[in-house]
Order: C-alpha cells, then sequence, then structure tokens
C-alpha cells in the first residue's frame, strides 16, 4: 500500500497574475477595452475621492468633482506624458476643480449640506474630529497643500507641479496652514 502523501492529488500551479501599469491600461483603454477602463478607475477612485473631499468637505461635491476629473483626464489623453506617472496627474486635475468649486461656493457664500460627511471612513480613522473641522476651516488653497503633503505625500517641489506654482508658493501655503492648525489646535 503506498502512503497517503503519494496518493495525493497534485496541487495546481498557482498563476502568478500580473497586474498592468498604468501606461498599459491607458493604451488598452484608447482601443477601446471597457475592462481596462474599469481596473483604471478601480485603482484611481479612491485617492481622488478621497483628495476632493478633503478640499471641499461635500461629499456629493467630492464625488461629482472626482468623477469630471477622471472624464477630463481621459478626454485630454493625448497631451498626458506617459513616461510620468498618472495619480499626480489625475490629482492636479482634482485638486484645481475642488479649489475652484470652494471658491464658487464661497462667492456664491453657500454653506456645505453636510457639516462633515463620511465619505472616507479611513480618513475619519487618520484625523480625529477637531483636527477635520481645524482643516475645513482653511481656505481651499492653504487646504490643497496641507492635504497633498501630509495626507497623500506629496514632496513640496512635485506639488508645486500639481498646482502649476512656485515651490516657495507652496511652502509659504504649508507653512502659513501649518500654523494656523496649530494655533487651532493647541499643538
Amino acid at each position: 500500500m503506498r502512503d497517503a502523501e503519494s496518493l495525493a492529488l497534485p496541487m495546481p500551479r498557482q498563476r502568478h497574475v500580473r497586474r498592468r501599469g498604468d501606461a498599459a491600461l491607458l493604451r488598452a483603454v484608447e482601443r477601446g477595452d471597457e475592462g481596462a477602463l474599469a481596473e483604471l478607475f478601480q485603482r484611481h477612485w479612491p485617492a481622488i475621492h478621497r483628495a476632493a473631499w478633503l478640499v471641499t468637505h461635500d461629499a456629493q461635491a467630492a464625488e461629482d468633482i472626482a468623477q469630471e476629473a477622471f472624464l477630463a483626464a481621459l478626454g485630454r489623453l493625448e497631451g498626458f506624458d506617459r513616461r510620468r506617472s498618472l495619480a499626480p496627474w489625475l490629482h492636479r486635475i482634482v485638486f484645481n476643480r475642488a479649489i475652484d468649486y470652494v471658491r464658487a461656493r464661497a462667492a456664491r457664500r453657500e454653506v456645505s449640506a453636510e457639516a462633515l460627511p463620511e465619505p472616507a471612513a479611513e480618513v475619519r480613522r487618520a484625523l480625529d474630529e477637531e483636527t477635520l473641522a481645524a482643516l475645513a476651516r482653511l481656505g481651499p488653497d492653504q487646504r490643497a497643500v496641507v492635504v497633498l503633503r501630509h495626507l497623500l505625500g506629496y514632496t513640496p517641489g512635485q506639488i508645486a507641479a500639481l498646482l502649476d506654482m512656485p515651490r516657495g508658493t507652496v511652502n509659504s501655503r504649508l507653512r502659513r496652514a501649518l500654523d494656523e492648525l496649530a494655533g487651532e489646535l493647541g499643538e
């Protein structure tokens, strides 16, 4: 009689599924591959939605801005340098649209219908209510640089490129915003 090990069925080899990079997905999207479009959207949606919400503090506006930014990026693919990463380019579009939205809302003296909505649970876990409220009181330009630097991890140089402004402006907005936050939070 053969031992149990020799009677065992051979284990199927696990196929290593290689994740396509953004450049490959973009080429597939240009060929009309809807699966590639869905994969690209799923890959970048959480970050661009979170970025829009952190600037606007309005769940519906954040969703609209993130969707519009994604569609705008798809419409301008011919101008995108494929040697660069897609995420910073998407963030730039999102932040510009979010800042414009907040400025327009302020000009109309609108107030968000939701004080602090719950679009991203990870944001709530990362920041306490007091910090979120203090961040919401910053101007949109200052809020954008704080979010990009401290919540999304971009360097000041990358932020300058994303928002198309001098690095010194980024640094001064960041310093003023952090000073304001420290004053409000007592830190």
